[in-house]
């Protein structure tokens, strides 16, 4: 009985210590948590309570925070790092009870979502944890929380890690996780387990896993000294494929140092298959498959951008005896082998070794495949190639039991090569061989239609390794769909010169053709109608005997969607009616739109057959252009818009700046001309009419010569030339023309102005413009003010100044009211611009009986530094000296004075496109300073407009 009596009175203090400490502790605890949080985080944190408790996680005392928001490092300082329902830390009781102290030895977080991110510049959101705490002054009274941890547990976390500078996604699903060991010692063993619901991984955005599910048992040695993880227990298992690994890992500050060997020993093809998409695993189910496989990856070295320097990795594959047979397959696939090994030095595709050592099958004995494959190098690669197989594609369905597809025909093939393949050096593997296809057939579940009467015998031949004895024969290539024959037949010989011989004639529903395979990217409803025969030497076209070519026929597009990696939307080719001949491919008739923009081309492209044969081959052409609409804005590489197929940059540039519209990219291979004629351009809500001028795409870059168009009612000439530099960035040069310009309404209508000319809003009338100009475009593809070199005149034909700030105070000062309505029709200001200064050079005006002249530096922030120089009557030959400094809106006045005060110009960086430092007021300095420092300027400027004007020139 007094057993059980103590047992009772200490199982009832327990209770109530785990009632009581909460309550005589909170204070102390909120108090240093919020301490440490403050003293540790530079993200912005949020949460909803805390709670003190013994019950969320028994038997220890945790503080819980919850529905805990802790937003990312700079610049990531609004988005989301770590959202989760429950936060808590253990406290370790002993600490809290004798010493008032907080010491955390366990974390928990439950239900959370973790976006960890780095952009294309490397900046990490991550970078949340502040090592040293604040060095302001604190209370010495608080001494705040530490952390020696011996326990991590995550449950349901969805944890995404999106780097776009190593172009890796890795997104984990349903994460659970638990981490034990002395965690806050220098260094220590952490036990881990880890079970993943889907774990998706892409590099380059090729998915390597897809909703996979992973469980680990893992034990790592970390030495935090000097960040390096060793491991000695690790077994994962990705879905029913069991994997093993040891090695090392070590973080650097420019990188990491690893070397990690994983294997998957004795297991079954059926384990290896699990790990394939998902879209496979259904079908694998059903299917009979029996088999050992060995999977060996090896990835050691030290990878580090800045210094490019990348581990190597080599892998192998090994499947043995392998068994394949759906239950109603009449004969099974079987003595599946493969022997697959990667070699990849230095992550360097140029030294990618692949070597298929052995790929072989059987179904049933009249039909077997081997296939032996070693290449080495890519851009010079090293070929050794054994292939031969005859195989019956109905017999080979049914053994696999493929469900979505219906494939028959005889295949037989049988080609043997060695040498070296190389474009740039014209090489290629002594080679015969041939693939023949006979009756082939192919139906999917996504149409009900089969592609049919497929026949194809082809063979390629080459005696003595060079592009000179490569020769290419189909004859013929034909099928059958949906009532209409298609016949493709092609001689091809001597690659050095290529002569072709190509027939081809039929008609092809590509949208039906892509809706067999449930490809989606071209419009359902769009045709190819082809009649041609082409025949000639890729020579007769580069050397100009064009009467040597044979080409001729046609070919009509109708209701083609078509998309470029550069573009957010999709052009659809209403018609083109193409017509070849000869050197020519004619445009006779061809309408496209692009969004609201429409587009009618008639002309040629040259040389069109080279372009397809020619490494990076450029097209060229001449077309007349005829527009009603075009709106600019649709073709920023960032604007929203139907393509899903968009390049890497531009993905991750819209991801980055998702408020951004991007420039417009410019094809590279292009170098057309146009004569366009365009009833309305719109760029940016500024509506330009009735443009009429030669353009050219020329290496990425456009060209206006001899360009006008009417702009808020007066009609401009220019020539321009504009280049992006990125999804982000572009450059342009303009030389620009004039007459007639209503300054108030440019004013209103065009940012430029306003941003340019701040005076021009007290100016009413009529000017004239001569200016030449160069600069950056920013990611919106706004002028990026600092970047602007360039000068011009400004001809004040018939305008009316009233009021203007910087005239009035002088006025004020020197006691002359006319300052407010000065007589400036007629005069011409010559200005130069670079660094965000605008230098102006002399210019004289009347003001009632006075001339004043006007000299000096303001700048596009509002600065000035100007001197006037008040002509007295009768003629102005004698004068006084006034200097304005302040701004426009607050212009200082100091008469009877040549000493001003500078302005130091902006600093801008063209290369990373950025502004290091605004232009700023100068510290006072002494008259012939600063009348060396104003000369210095504004021959810089001169310097500068000679400068664009040899550019121009040159274009």
């Amino acid at each position: 009985m007094k057993i059980l009596k103590w047992i009772g009175i200490s199982l009832a203090s327990i209770l109530f210590l785990m009632f009581i400490i909460p309550i005589l502790f909170p204070g102390t605890i909120s108090r240093q948590v919020k301490i440490f949080a403050n003293q540790h985080l530079a993200g912005k944190l949020d949460y909803k309570k805390t709670q003190l408790t013994f019950f969320r996680h028994f038997p220890s005392l945790t503080v819980s925070v919850d529905d805990l928001l802790l937003q990312g490092s700079k610049p990531f300082q609004n988005d989301t790092l770590l959202m989760a329902k429950e936060v808590a830390v253990g406290i370790n009781l002993k600490n809290l009870i004798f010493n008032r102290e907080v010491k955390i030895d366990e974390i928990y977080v439950t239900d959370a979502y973790a976006n960890v991110f780095v952009n294309s510049k490397g900046e990490a959101n991550y970078n949340v944890y502040v090592s040293e705490p604040s060095k302001k002054p604190q209370d010495t009274t608080e001494s705040g929380a530490s952390i020696k941890l011996d326990l991590i547990k995550f449950k349901n976390w969805h944890i995404k890690y999106n780097d776009h500078a190593a172009r890796v996604l890795v997104d984990a699903k349903g994460l659970n996780y638990t981490g034990k060991g002395g965690l806050s010692e220098d260094i220590f063993d952490l036990e881990t387990n880890l079970d993943i619901d889907k774990l998706d991984f892409s590099l380059n955005r090729i998915y390597y896993a897809k909703e996979k599910k992973l469980h680990a048992d893992l034990i790592t040695r970390i030495n935090t000294n000097a960040l390096t993880f060793v491991l000695r227990k690790n077994e994962l298992r990705i879905n029913d494929l069991p994997l093993k690994f040891n090695g090392a890992l070590s973080i650097l500050k420019d990188g990491y140092n690893m070397d990690i060997k994983a294997a998957s020993e004795k297991t079954t093809i059926r384990e290896m298959i699990s790990v394939l998409p998902p879209q496979y695993l259904d079908w694998a189910k059903d299917t009979k498959i029996e088999g050992n496989s060995d999977l060996y990856f090896h990835i050691k070295g030290r990878f580090s951008e800045p210094k490019n320097i990348k581990p190597r990795v080599k892998a192998r594959l090994l499947v043995k005896n392998g068994f394949v047979s759906n239950g109603k397959a009449p004969v099974p696939m079987s003595n599946l082998n493969m022997d697959f090994n990667v070699d990849l030095p230095s992550l360097d595709p140029n030294q990618l070794a692949v070597n298929l050592k052995k790929l072989s099958f059987d179904l049933g004995p009249k039909n077997n495949f081997r296939a032996y494959v070693k290449t080495q190098g890519v851009n010079e690669m090293q070929v050794n190639a054994n292939i031969k197989g005859a195989v019956d594609l109905q017999m080979l369905d049914q053994a696999l039991g493929l469900k979505d597809i219906d494939i028959r025909g005889l295949i037989d093939t049988n080609i043997i090569a060695n040498g070296i393949f190389s474009l740039d050096k014209k090489l290629f593997p002594k080679t015969d061989g041939y693939l023949n296809l006979k009756n082939g057939f192919v139906k999917t579940n996504y149409y009900p239609n089969p592609i049919q009467n497929i026949n194809m015998v082809a063979h390629i031949n080459n005696t003595d390794g060079t592009f000179r004895s490569l020769g290419v024969k189909m004859d013929p290539f034909s099928f059958d769909f949906e009532g209409n024959p298609v016949f493709v037949n092609a001689d091809l010989q001597d690659f050095e010169d290529l002569l072709y011989k190509v027939k081809a004639k039929g008609v092809l529903n590509v949208g039906r053709i892509y809706k067999v395979f449930a490809k989606k990217g071209l419009d359902i409803s769009g045709l190819i109608m082809a009649d041609l025969s082409l025949n000639g030497r890729q020579s007769y076209a580069t050397k100009g005997q064009y009467s040597k070519l044979d080409n001729r026929g046609t070919l009509i597009l109708k209701n083609i969607k078509a998309t470029t990696e550069y573009l957010p939307k999709s052009f659809y080719i209403k018609e083109g009616n193409f017509q070849f001949e000869n050197e020519k491919m004619w445009f006779r008739k061809f309408f496209a739109t692009y969004g609201k923009s429409d587009f009618a081309l008639n002309g040629y492209l040259l040389n069109t057959i080279n372009y397809f044969i020619e490494r990076k081959g450029t097209l060229h052409g001449k077309f007349a252009l005829n527009s009603n609409y075009i709106l600019i804005d649709e073709f920023m590489a960032l604007k929203s818009g139907d393509n899903t197929n968009k390049s890497i940059e531009v993905e991750y540039a819209k991801v980055e700046n998702p408020k951004s519209s991007g420039v417009v990219i410019v094809p590279k291979n292009l170098d057309v001309s146009l004569e366009a004629n365009a009833k309305k351009v719109e760029f940016k809500g500024l509506g330009l009419n009735h443009l009429k001028g030669t353009a050219s795409v020329s290496t990425g870059q456009v060209y206006l010569k001899n360009t006008s168009f009417d702009i808020i009612g007066s009609r401009m000439n220019i020539d321009a030339r504009y280049q992006n530099e990125s999804p982000l960035t572009a450059n342009y040069d303009i030389a620009l023309k004039v007459q007639d310009f209503d300054v108030q309404r440019a004013y209103k209508e065009i940012d430029m102005v306003r941003e340019m000319a701040t005076a021009a809003k007290d100016v009413k009338g009529i000017v004239s413009l001569d200016y030449k100009l160069k600069g950056d475009f920013d990611k919106n593809m706004s002028p990026i003010y600092p970047s602007l070199e360039g000068g011009g005149i400004v001809n004040l034909r018939d305008v009316e100044v009233k009021n203007l700030k910087m005239l009035s105070a002088v006025g004020d000062n020197i006691g002359a009211k006319a300052f407010d309505n000065p007589d400036m029709k007629g005069v011409n200001i010559e200005t130069h611009i670079k660094n965000n200064l605008i230098h102006v050079d002399k210019f004289t005006f009347k003001v009632s009986v006075l001339r004043p002249t006007i000299s000096g530096t303001t700048s596009f922030n509002g600065l000035l530094d100007l001197q006037v120089r008040v002509g007295l009557p009768p003629a102005g030959w004698i004068g006084f000296p006034v200097v304005v400094t302040g701004t426009h809106d607050k212009p200082k006045i100091k008469v009877f004075s040549k000493t001003g005060q500078g302005i130091i110009e902006a600093l801008y960086n063209k290369k990373s496109n950025k502004v290091i430092r605004e232009e700023k007021r100068a510290a006072k300095k002494s008259r012939a300073e600063q009348r060396k420092q104003r000369d210095a300027q504004e021959q810089k400027a001169k310097n500068a407009e000679k400068q664009i004007n040899k550019d121009l020139k040159k274009k």
